[in-house]
């Protein structure tokens, strides 16, 4: 992997902040680009923090691609936390949006801002967690879907899928089914056994899915290591996959592996999904991953980066996933750790347009912020 450089032609712009409102906090976005044209963008958001029982699902439009935006819309707001949208454009104005649900309770500091001594913070905190019963996680803990046929004016009911991946789903060119490469977490009611990385299949718009095959484990790491993958179909058929691995306490240390902690691993399928290689360690910081075919046949990956300087990145591929050729910096002025997820559309010149979530300025809740850039000439 050469050193970071500078990325061609970077404009910077917001999506939605408002750092100075109680429920200002917005994270975890995915970004489509529809056949008309229109950009959309989901995320968590009118939240307070990074864990908090507020999460909603909320909905953005850009018909200008990507200067200016609607309004969020809320999707979802369920009676626990809302994480993690992901969104995929099935054409003929369907669109498919994910995400999964968490029981806060689980986390003693942020129960005890119901006792905050800042009468606000309290009064929320409550009143957030009043909602949060054991009937309503019962019902509602788990990864879900909901289907637009009318490009995200009306949703359906919620339908529960079987693992989660931060930007969801993807389409396959050659017959237009859906994979989802995600994993199945603790908790959920329909949760598979394994915590491991699964790969799903749907023929009917994520009503229903079919396993195809699990990611095995690279020596001396285990299925708790890994986290929050993504996967791109090639020209040539085959899938690539890129997976978060991330130390966990109680589990093997990954230095014992050589890998770094809070970065990639790589896996490919030459079947449809059945079977993986095993996943082998891109060797570097930064992490979660979102992958993207460009036309020019470069495969981009897009990762948040948490070490100084703090901010969002980029790797391309013009082979196909065999070696990552460019390491870009798309900006490195976050204020601290609470940014990534970045993810990417390639818009009508060519140019790639990159959402992700990041503080504007210290001490400010988290926005969300997007940046148009150019591919760099093939080395």
């Amino acid at each position: 992997m050469t050193s970071p450089i500078a990325t061609p032609h970077l404009r910077h712009g917001t999506i939605v902040t408002l750092p100075g409102d109680f429920f200002g906090y917005f994270a975890w976005p995915t970004v489509a680009r529809l056949d008309n044209g229109d950009l959309v963008v989901v995320a968590s958001g009118l939240r307070h923090d990074h864990v908090d029982p507020f999460g909603r699902t909320l909905f953005m439009r850009s018909r200008d691609e990507g200067q200016t935006w609607t309004s969020p819309t809320v999707i979802n707001d369920l009676p626990i936390d809302d994480r993690d949208a992901g969104i995929v454009d099935l054409g003929n104005g369907r669109l498919l949006v994910s995400w999964f649900t968490s029981d806060t309770r689980q986390y003693p500091e942020v129960v005890a801002r119901c006792e905050s001594s800042d009468p606000e913070v309290a009064r929320h905190y409550a009143n957030g967690f009043r909602k949060v019963t054991d009937d309503a996680v019962s019902r509602w803990l788990g990864s879900w879907t909901r289907l637009s046929t009318d490009g995200g004016d009306s949703w359906s009911e919620p339908r529960r899928a079987p693992v989660t991946a931060p930007h969801g789903p993807i389409t396959l060119p050659e017959d237009e089914a859906l994979l989802y490469f995600g994993k199945s977490f603790a908790g959920s009611r329909d949760a598979t056994r394994s915590n491991g990385i699964a790969a799903y299949r749907s023929e009917d718009l994520g009503r229903t899915w079919a396993l195809l095959g699990r990611a095995p484990v690279h020596p001396n790491t285990v299925d708790e290591h890994y986290h929050e993958p993504h996967v791109v179909a090639l020209a040539d058929g085959r899938l690539l996959g890129l997976i978060r691995i991330q130390d966990r306490a109680g589990a093997p240390s990954l230095a014992a592996a050589g890998i770094p902690h809070f970065s990639m691993m790589q896996t490919t399928s030459d079947d449809g999904g059945r079977t993986w290689s095993t996943p082998e360690p891109l060797g570097f910081h930064g992490s979660p991953p979102h992958l993207l075919r460009h036309s020019s046949g470069a495969v981009v990956a897009t990762y948040g980066y948490r070490l100084t300087p703090f901010g969002e990145r980029a790797i391309v591929s013009y082979d196909g996933g065999t070696s990552w050729d460019t390491n870009l910096v798309l900006r490195d002025d976050g204020p601290d750790t609470d940014l990534g997820y970045p993810s990417s559309v390639e818009l009508s010149d060519g140019a790639l347009f990159t959402v992700y979530y990041q503080k504007r300025a210290p001490g400010e809740l988290c926005s969300l912020l997007w940046t148009r850039w150019q591919l760099p000439l093939a080395p």
